[in-house]
């Protein structure tokens, strides 16, 4: 499935981030995201799958979003015909706000695995800890803040005060910053953009399924806001809505995929670059089975017969 899905994947993601990066600094979030969903919906439903989107941006009655359940692949329009049956987990644009503003670290995401390989829930909020590969398995969710902390800079030889914690800025996330900053610790904020935080956090020198494939951890627990979440998390067969779950909870899957393509300027991939003749874009593609890790830059021709191709 790695070798054969995985270059298509990519075009879905570059598809998703061209679309989306045309309306960058438009101030309107919806639109791109909107723009972003369509572009990827149309190219997968051209790939040789019997796609389902098991984590998406909501259920059906949230259209125009990839929801939760959405058959897609060419298996939809040719139902007798054996094609590779695939769960997709997608975010057709990760920091909505980012692009419609301009600011960095916008990006088109999708991960998929074979049918099973993805934990099945509805989109509700995680509380979740990223840490790469020298620090997997130094950290709890419900341990206290400093001892996290201590645990990691023992992995890393460092001291506290050598750590820098990625945090969202969100109200929520007070008591997070004031006890990270007292244990002694650096925070670099962000607005939006944990999934790009997260990679970053498992690449040396710079999501759930791109962690793994990095091998990377991730902890994460589902968050109940309102009595009808109980109500779709026991729909969708959570039958533990205070489990912790781990990397490979999360992404059991044997085969994994994890293909994501720049939008904006970010830390890990350049955004997307309009010229005259065309586009390029900047993508990363993991498979866990190869272990590889693929960094891509495409060159997107017009198709126009005086075209000339430029490389800066």
């Amino acid at each position: 499935m790695e070798e054969q899905l995985s270059l298509e994947f990519l075009r879905v993601v570059e598809n998703g981030a061209v679309a989306a990066a045309r309306t960058m600094g438009f101030g309107d979030r919806h639109k791109a995201d909107e723009v972003a969903v369509e572009a990827m919906r149309k190219t997968m439903d051209a790939v040789q799958m019997d796609g389902t989107i098991v984590i998406g941006e909501g259920e059906r009655d949230e259209a125009p979003m990839l929801y939760i359940g959405e058959k897609v692949g060419l298996a939809t329009h040719a139902p007798k015909a054996l094609f590779p049956e695939v769960d997709i987990a997608v975010d057709p644009l990760e920091g909505t706000n980012l692009c419609a503003t301009g600011a960095g670290n916008s990006i088109a995401v999708l991960a998929a695995s074979e049918r099973g390989g993805l934990l099945h829930a509805p989109d509700l909020y995680m509380e979740k800890i990223v840490v790469g590969p020298s620090c997997k398995g130094a950290v709890d969710l419900d341990a206290p803040v400093t001892d996290n902390l201590k645990s990691i800079a023992k992995r890393l030889d460092r001291d506290v005060e050598d750590l820098v914690v990625i945090v969202l800025d969100r109200p929520r996330h007070e008591k997070l910053i004031e006890e990270i900053r007292r244990a002694g610790a650096r925070i670099r904020l962000i607005g939006d953009g944990d999934l790009s935080a997260g990679i970053s956090a498992a690449v040396v020198g710079t999501g759930v399924h791109a962690v793994r494939c990095l091998n990377g951890q991730i902890l994460a627990r589902l968050m109940i806001g309102k009595p009808e979440d109980q109500i779709r998390l026991e729909k969708m067969g959570v039958k533990d809505p205070k489990r912790i779950y781990d990397t490979e909870d999360l992404a059991p899957g044997k085969k994994m995929i994890f293909a994501c393509t720049g939008v904006t300027d970010g830390n890990l991939l350049k955004g997307v670059r309009f010229f005259g003749e065309g586009v390029r874009t900047s993508s990363m593609i993991l498979t866990l089975d190869d272990r590889q890790v693929r960094f891509v830059d495409s060159v997107h021709l017009d198709k126009r017969p005086d075209i000339k191709v430029r490389f800066n």
